[in-house]
């Protein structure tokens, strides 16, 4: 078993304090397949550094983040645990979703302690820093507005899979970059992860944005 799936609680006691998210949109549910169309890596060849999930993937866990006012991340994460895709939503309709981003885990790194957390994520790190570098690319922070390292963002995120109900504590940061294709943009996605056991660590994702005409779902 993955450390994605230790993580997302798969072996953690099921609870009864969380709900499932409700209206997936797009049909995102538990146990369905979306389908990247045939064309998409072409689309993105030459622009994005993310390489595309090969066939269809299978919806293992349901994760929501909420913002308030109404607003969500739903997170819907694949079986072979390498990619999760996330959307926006606004209220309780399906069909208010948006802001589409395929994300492929890049790099995980074990947290132990205060000083690997400064060494990797805090004040001796470059997250939080108005850019940073990946793979000779320049990405801009998207969140804060501090001409120096910005703290990380805290989120609470909701998972449920067949198995269990779950919490995983985030501290985030979000870099983008533009990848010179229109609508679209590329992410660089840090997050200290928490789960209920304690167990922490350094997830590195690389996003890039999809439109609803890029997937299907059956």
């Amino acid at each position: 078993m993955g450390w994605l799936k230790r993580l997302l609680g798969s072996q953690a006691p099921a609870s009864t304090s969380q709900a499932q998210p409700q209206s997936p949109p797009f049909g995102l549910a538990s146990g369905r397949s979306p389908a990247l169309a045939a064309a998409l890596g072409e689309r993105l060849s030459g622009h994005s550094q993310l390489l595309l999930p090969e066939g269809p993937q299978t919806v293992w866990a349901l994760g929501e983040v909420d913002l308030g006012d109404s607003v969500r991340l739903a997170r819907f994460y694949f079986d072979d645990e390498d990619y999760w895709l996330q959307v926006l939503t606004t209220g309780t309709h399906p069909a208010a979703a948006s802001d589409i981003v395929l994300f492929g885990y890049h790099r995980v790194q074990p947290i132990e302690g205060d000083d690997d957390f400064q060494r990797l994520a805090g004040a001796r790190s470059s997250l939080g820093l108005p850019q940073v570098v990946h793979d000779g690319e320049i990405f801009s922070r998207q969140w804060g507005v501090q001409a120096g390292q910005a703290r990380l963002v805290p989120l609470i995120e909701r998972v449920v899979n067949t198995q269990a109900r779950y919490t995983v504590r985030h501290l985030s940061m979000l870099y983008a970059r533009d990848i010179g294709l229109a609508d679209r943009r590329e992410f660089l996605l840090f997050s200290v992860e928490e789960d209920e056991a304690g167990t922490t660590c350094l997830s590195t994702s690389l996003g890039v944005t999809l439109h609803p005409t890029d997937f299907t779902v059956t």
